[in-house]
């Protein structure tokens, strides 16, 4: 248990650097581009992106969750994903490049044509390095994978603020998603001991297929549903509006990829391996279920306080109209972190199934919230949001807790426990600075943020809530690492 725990702590810290390294990257290329470019440019690049993620679930359909998940794994089994990956690969970028006439028509927008079309490339150049990024997972080696991550995204990074410099525009942002998959692939390759034979087995592929099929459909789903909103923005409201929601989306995007993703990244080849162990599966679940409640809403609670200042200070004022967006997407910001824990035991304990069928039920709300929400503009889509995500999520304990036999009180305790101290301590801010106004962007960053650090230790403290303990645990766990790492 030691072992496996010091293992995944390792793994979780690689992991996060290199998702630091590579959002941080990306993240200043953005700041630069959103100074030299209009919003609509964002929304071009929105709807681009929006196409390309969809397709790119294509390129493995799920099997490879299933080279992870499976216990017994033979060599034929990576080769023939290899070459089937390839062969898909090379059929989206086909028929994404071919279909970029009518796709700009449809959003009555030539300017994507030539941005479609380029970003094409991306479904088979990620083919290439799909299977030794799924071994090494399979091998919980993420100091790999952050190498890989890290200085693919340098070197497309510093390319990518270059050509911004150089008036490229939004070809910058174009090039740097390209150059970073590409030198992933050529540095991932090198760091990996395995290369394909000239081996294929439809016979492996379909021993795969009984997991990976269910998984392929759920992440389906889910890629479609969490980018359908900006289909329909941008069919029916402006290039500049479209681009406004997608940066508001982009920044609660990274709380839920620094809160919650690279434990996730973890997690699920963790529980693979205590699958035959409930108890230890068990008290595994709930301890991660509250350290990520209790960064979770740590985060939402901050960044809720201080949207307008953050926004203003990266983008520039003319960003003013993500704001409000970005606010109420903050109030449904623990619905990923936490779901992705409550799903992951499903799929660690080999469960594809009820995760396919909890995935449709979802569906069918947030289908729903489409409908009748964008009755009320995008607004009335968001606050529509923060409903589905609470039933989501409510629905995830249920099969979760059904799956590893544990009561529905310890999911949910940590959860509402974590909320209830989080709208506690910003009601407490917004109390303090309805009373003493500040002026000063920099200082009311500042003001807020280390006020509702204050106030949300303080309640955990009092309330000596097991998140915060715990959490308190894993930082001094950490400290010891570090000083052994140091020592040697």
């Amino acid at each position: 248990m030691d072992n496996l725990k010091s293992t995944g702590i390792k793994a979780f810290i690689w992991n996060l650097t290199g998702k630091l390294a590579r959002h941080g990257t990306s993240f200043i290329v953005t700041i630069f581009l959103a100074r030299l470019l209009d919003p609509s440019a964002f929304g071009l690049i929105a709807i681009v992106m929006m196409i390309v993620m969809v397709a790119m679930v294509f390129t493995d359909v799920g099997l490879g969750g299933a080279l992870i998940q499976r216990r017994r794994i033979l060599p034929i089994h990576y080769s023939s994903v290899f070459y089937f990956n390839i062969f898909v690969g090379a059929v989206l970028t086909l028929i994404t490049f071919l279909s970029a006439d009518w796709i700009s028509s449809f959003f009555h927008n030539p300017k994507l044509i030539p941005l479609i079309q380029a970003v094409a490339f991306l479904y088979l150049i990620n083919s290439f390095s799909a299977v030794q990024t799924n071994k090494f997972k399979k091998e919980i080696n993420f100091k790999a994978l952050t190498k890989s991550d890290v200085l693919s995204s340098v070197f497309s990074g510093i390319i990518g603020v270059a050509l911004a410099f150089l008036g490229a525009g939004v070809w910058s942002l174009v090039a740097q998603v390209l150059l970073k998959s590409i030198f992933y692939n050529i540095i991932i390759w090198h760091l990996s001991d395995w290369s394909p034979t000239l081996n294929f087995s439809f016979k492996a592929l379909r021993q795969l297929w009984k997991f990976g099929f269910h998984m392929f459909l759920s992440s389906l789903l889910e890629t479609i549903f969490s980018r359908l909103d900006v289909l329909i923005i941008g069919k029916l409201f402006s290039s500049a509006t479209l681009g406004f929601f997608d940066q508001a989306k982009r920044l609660n995007n990274l709380v839920t990829q620094y809160s919650s993703g690279s434990l996730m990244s973890v997690l699920f080849p963790i529980l693979s391996k205590l699958q035959n162990d409930l108890p230890r599966f068990q008290n595994t679940s709930i301890k991660i279920l509250e350290l990520i409640s209790f960064v979770v809403f740590f985060l939402i609670g901050g960044l809720y306080l201080v949207s307008e200042e953050l926004i203003v200070f990266l983008f520039s004022d003319k960003w003013l109209p993500s704001v409000d967006y970005f606010r109420i997407l903050m109030l449904s910001g623990f619905g990923y972190p936490v779901s992705a824990l409550l799903v992951n035991i499903l799929k660690g304990h080999g469960n594809s199934k009820d995760f396919f069928i909890l995935e449709i039920y979802k569906k069918i709300m947030t289908l729903a919230n489409f409908y009748i929400g964008f009755m009320f503009g995008i607004k009335g889509y968001l606050y529509g949001k923060v409903i589905v995500t609470f039933l989501g999520v409510s629905l995830n304990i249920f099969y979760a807790s059904k799956e590893i036999k544990l009561a529905t009180k310890a999911f949910f305790k940590p959860i509402l426990l974590q909320m209830g101290i989080s709208l506690l301590s910003v009601s407490f801010v917004l109390l303090i600075i309805f009373y003493l106004p500040i002026d000063n962007l920099l200082i009311s960053f500042l003001f807020k943020g280390f006020t509702f650090f204050f106030f949300y230790i303080l309640f955990n403290a009092i309330l000596k809530t097991d998140s915060y303990e715990n959490f308190r645990r894993q930082i001094l766990h950490l400290k010891n690492l570090g000083v052994q790492y140091v020592k040697k």
